[in-house]
């Protein structure tokens, strides 16, 4: 008869993390990852035939991609189109701009309203790759994009840019981690020489329910129910595959006002609109990072959207509250790149300190 030693190591490995079925951990360390179900919102996203999308290699030794959308018809001759760089979601651990196909129909249709040119980006994903390699990722989004504008002259960029994009009118929207990756880039670049990026310029940033985190929970943490999209479990079980080993959810990569967090009151940041989900857990956390960076002297404001949880542009997004997003984007989109601008100003707000 085994003892129990030999019954335990003869037991096969064990679940111990658990991230949508898509990405699972096993007790001997074997991490499998599996293609997304397709949910029930992808199978009703349209085709839009306004649109027209490739895949595009950006950076080779990484296997990094991104997903280009242009109007469809538009090309060399044609009016310079804003560029929208956008960061999916999935808490630094899953996710691509290849799926889920919801995701791919939201980055269509900020393609056919805001009638830009929209790169949706790729990043290496945790615990593979715990950040900041999704940060390094995409500042190199922004730092290929520069090569692009700058090979154009030579003749070898890609043709869709070099004939469509107008690199000095540039946005970087994210949603969720892709949000958090908005905040860095801002920190990052919004200071930076000029040449740095030339001659990409970077006008606005828009962080969607940016991925913040910290060690004591707020209200919108406490009183998130377990059967909503992103609850407290997960996303703990994030940040514990995201973040450096032994890192608190007060690390600096997530938590922007964190004990060991660098100082921002010095750090040049570029105009940001904060999106806040009204009924989001991280709402409170987001509300909380508008309000000092606006204290700071930011040009930081938010809208939330009332009644609305995590993520819910890309479940939804031919509903009415994404409608409006895209309108609150346009109009944002708008101011910071000097465009013309029907209609009236988006209805941004700095929250008090009773928020």
């Amino acid at each position: 008869m085994a003892d129990s030693s030999t019954a335990t190591a003869d037991a096969p490995p064990r679940v111990v993390e658990d991230c949508r079925g898509v990405l699972r951990v096993l007790s001997d360390g074997t991490i499998v990852r599996s293609e997304p179900p397709l949910s029930a919102a992808a199978e009703k996203v349209p085709a839009d035939p306004s649109v027209e999308w490739k895949d595009v290699v950006y950076d080779a030794a990484l296997g990094l991609g991104l997903r280009m959308y242009r109007p469809a018809g538009a090309g060399a001759g044609a009016e310079r189109l804003p560029v929208v760089v956008v960061f999916h979601g999935g808490g630094f651990c899953i996710g691509s701009y290849a799926w889920p196909p919801d995701f791919h129909g939201a980055c269509t249709r900020l393609a056919a309203r805001l009638r830009a040119v929209v790169l949706s980006a790729d990043y290496r994903l945790a615990p593979e790759h715990r950040l900041p390699a999704a940060i390094d990722d995409a500042a190199s989004v922004l730092l290929w994009l520069r090569d692009q504008g700058q090979a154009a002259a030579a003749g070898t960029a890609d043709p869709w840019l070099s004939e469509l994009a107008d690199l000095s009118r540039v946005i970087v929207f994210g949603k969720s981690a892709g949000g958090t990756l908005v905040h860095h880039v801002n920190v990052r670049f919004s200071g930076a020489p000029p040449d740095a990026l030339h001659p990409v310029r970077l006008r606005g940033f828009v962080p969607l329910m940016p991925y913040f985190t910290g060690v004591e929970p707020t209200p919108s943490e406490l009183s998130c129910p377990e059967d909503t999209f992103l609850n407290r479990d997960m996303s703990d079980r994030y940040a514990r595959l995201c973040l450096p080993g032994g890192a608190t959810a007060d690390h600096p990569y997530l938590n922007p006002f964190g004990p060991d967090s660098p100082r921002l009151d010095t750090v040049a940041v570029g105009p940001t609109l904060v999106v806040v989900g009204g009924d989001d857990i991280l709402r409170d956390r987001d509300v909380e990072y508008v309000r000092r960076m606006a204290a700071m002297g930011k040009p930081v404001e938010m809208v939330e959207f009332a009644g609305q949880s995590h993520a819910f542009f890309s479940h939804q997004p031919w509903g009415e509250p994404e409608d409006e997003l895209v309108r609150v984007i346009k109009r944002f989109m708008d101011k910071v790149c000097g465009l013309p601008a029907p209609g009236s100003a988006a209805t941004a707000t700095v929250p008090d300190k009773e928020h």
